[in-house]
């Protein structure tokens, strides 16, 4: 949280009668607004990551119109400002590297201007848990709107192409069973428009996230991108904007232990993006909170698996959309919800949900015929990971491989995995298990999506589809396979995957939470480590390495945490 106190920097200065008021006005009619604009009140910042860099967040310059048309009818003033913009397929090394950076530029900014409050804008996987992070700590009320997800295309005889068709379809590449002529048309099918990935992945897991913690509108995680309905929520949303500094609703209001679970439990109702685990826990540290791995176990034990989308499952997010949302999924596990947690709009979940649909759609299961008794998402422990793991059990193709043991081949990062994966003399089979390790969030630096490691081809031709592969990097939340993600402690700062070898025997139990080698204890302790690459010495690549937390605290920096919060850094003794 802001430890500032700097008095008269919200909207008020824009009225005061003296020197500074004057100013302020003087230079806000300069860039064009009037007499009267200048004294409306309150002033709404709008943080817009709006970037031709950043094609999921492009189509926020056009919803900004909207905002800004809501809080003037609502009787205030907005002003955008903007933010930086962080890109999953355009960030090197990874977006999660800017993750933290993102949140500073955000807080900063709301934290010394003449602003009463703020609506983030926001989309792409980092970029919507960076601002909810940056505006926590500033605690001015905070309202969102997210991008959207881009429209459903189509490619040859598949009417219902979405990004998770890109990875067996680049997989069929490896192998030489797409030609270039394919390979182009189907470049330019993938992607039609734009916005967030059109699947259950991280950026509409982080959507509907949004709206559980009480910044996004009840119902609007799942509306298209360049829609009417966008467009209206992003009109409304400024309007809320606008009611929520009159009502006093800070940031920290919302972010309560009760709204963290009714978060999480969606996320995993939902088959959402295992990345929610990193972005739940970092928000959390922000107020003081840790929700921690036994929570995270118990709340996806006892949560049922619902929704049928994409990757997980058959249907794409418009057919969520159409029936009618987050809020149709959280009718059917309202029991398992703190319901007097507040929305966007002031109301509680349970005057939201008394208006929502639960009628039956094949977008979402039955609470009385899940697709399965426990949610989606499995905290995995043991001498492989000691401070946890994470298995996304709806990406399992194979249920057999969720209780697998076998031997490993360990591949140390991204140069050696590409160098070795497709040899014809690998000593691969169908039960072994792969690991691609050095590449945590200290390692790569900041946890790439890579831990989805591609089948070597030679099995790929005899037709495996699936492998147990293990990794302390991320997965997007755009691909599938029975995948444990975020061991920590990495590679990197000496964790037990660093002292792995080639033929040792691993087992993987999702059902018992267990990631474990069966390597003698004595043995494996007298072991050498794998060699962690010299980290940087200068920029915030340095800062990064210096002050960036294992996945077990959400990978923020420990001086951005809440003094409170588990892994915040020392307060600093005083002079």
């Amino acid at each position: 949280m802001s430890q500032r106190g700097i008095t008269g920097t919200g909207g008020a200065l824009f009225s005061d009668d003296g020197q500074d008021g004057l100013m302020h006005r003087a230079f806000l009619r300069g860039g064009g607004a009037s007499a009267e604009d200048v004294r409306r009140t309150p002033v709404i910042g709008i943080a817009n990551s709006a970037s031709d860099l950043n094609p999921c967040n492009k189509g926020l310059a056009h919803l900004v119109k909207e905002v800004k048309r809501g809080v003037r009818d609502a009787g205030g003033l907005p002003l955008e400002f903007p933010t930086i913009s962080i890109s999953e397929p355009f960030t090197r090394p990874t977006s999660l590297y800017l993750r933290n950076l993102m949140s500073i530029d955000v807080e900063e900014v709301i934290s010394v201007s003449p602003i009463d409050g703020v609506v983030l804008m926001g989309g792409c996987d980092k970029t919507v848990p960076a601002q909810l992070m940056g505006a926590i700590s500033a605690n001015k009320p905070a309202t969102m709107v997210v991008a959207g997800p881009r429209p459903v295309s189509c490619h040859r005889d598949n009417t219902s192409v979405t990004v998770d068709d890109a990875w067996p379809m680049c997989d069929r590449r490896r192998v030489g069973e797409v030609d270039d002529a394919e390979w182009l048309e189907f470049e330019g099918n993938l992607n039609t428009d734009v916005g967030t990935c059109n699947v259950m992945g991280t950026a509409s897991t982080m959507a509907a996230i949004a709206e559980l913690l009480g910044f996004a509108l009840p119902g609007s995680a799942f509306a298209e991108s360049t829609s009417a309905t966008r467009r209206e929520i992003a009109y409304q949303t400024g309007v809320a904007a606008v009611a929520a500094v009159k009502r006093g609703t800070a940031p920290r209001d919302l972010v309560t232990p009760g709204s963290l679970e009714n978060a999480f439990r969606t996320v995993t109702a939902l088959g959402g993006s295992t990345n929610a685990v990193i972005h739940l826990e970092a928000i959390a540290g922000r107020v003081g909170q840790m929700i921690g791995l036994d929570n995270f176990q118990e709340w996806s034990r006892s949560t049922p698996y619902l929704a049928n989308l994409r990757p997980g499952g058959s249907e794409t997010l418009p057919a969520i959309e159409a029936a009618g949302g987050v809020p149709s999924v959280l009718t059917r596990i309202q029991d398992l919800l703190h319901l007097d947690e507040r929305t966007a709009l002031g109301t509680s979940w349970a005057e939201t949900l008394a208006a929502a649909s639960d009628a039956p759609t094949p977008a979402i299961a039955e609470r009385a015929t899940p697709r399965a008794e426990r949610g989606a998402l499995v905290v995995l422990r043991g001498n492989l990971a000691p401070g946890g793991a994470i298995l996304k059990t709806a990406g399992a193709s194979d249920v057999a491989l969720t209780a697998h043991r076998g031997r490993v081949i360990v591949f140390d990062g991204l140069d050696d995995l590409n160098a070795r994966i497709d040899d014809p003399d690998l000593d691969v089979h169908a039960d072994s298990i792969l690991v691609l390790r050095g590449l945590g969030a200290v390692g790569a630096p900041g946890m790439p999506e890579v831990g989805h490691i591609p089948i070597p081809a030679k099995l790929h031709r005899q037709g495996v589809t699936d492998m147990v592969r293990i990794s302390d990097a991320r997965m997007s939340g755009t691909s599938t396979g029975t995948v444990a993600l975020h061991v920590s402690p990495e590679a990197a700062v000496g964790g037990p995957l660093a002292y792995l070898r080639d033929g040792d025997e691993v087992i993987l139990d999702a059902e018992a939470g267990v990631l474990a080698h069966c390597v003698d204890p004595e043995e494996f302790a007298a072991r050498q480590p794998s060699r962690a690459a010299p980290g940087p010495t200068r920029g915030f690549a340095s800062l990064h390495i210096r002050h960036v937390l294992q996945p077990e605290y959400g990978c923020d920096f420990d001086f951005l945490r809440d003094p409170g919060a588990p892994g915040a850094a020392p307060l600093p003794a005083r002079q």
